[in-house]
């Protein structure tokens, strides 16, 4: 599941447990709003990571043009 329905689910199910009074439906809710937190989380890091991957990229590039235009201009 999508971390915001892992979010809403949990949600549900610690409201079920809260009114049935059903502590392992409610811990299982809370689990999976965790999870669904978490998944955000995760995904967040992995957008930071291939964003800098690309700056590295993009900077490694244009150092080597640097490079071949300076060593076209001797």
């Amino acid at each position: 599941m999508g971390e915001k329905t892992d979010k809403i689910e949990g949600r549900a199910k610690q409201a079920v447990g809260a009114v049935t009074g059903d502590e392992e439906t409610k811990r299982e809710g809370e689990r999976q709003e965790d999870k669904g937190k978490l998944k955000g989380k995760v995904d967040s890091a992995i957008d930071k990571a291939q964003g800098a991957v690309e700056d590295v990229k993009d900077k490694a590039e244009g150092a080597v043009e640097d490079v071949k235009d300076k060593l076209d201009s001797k």
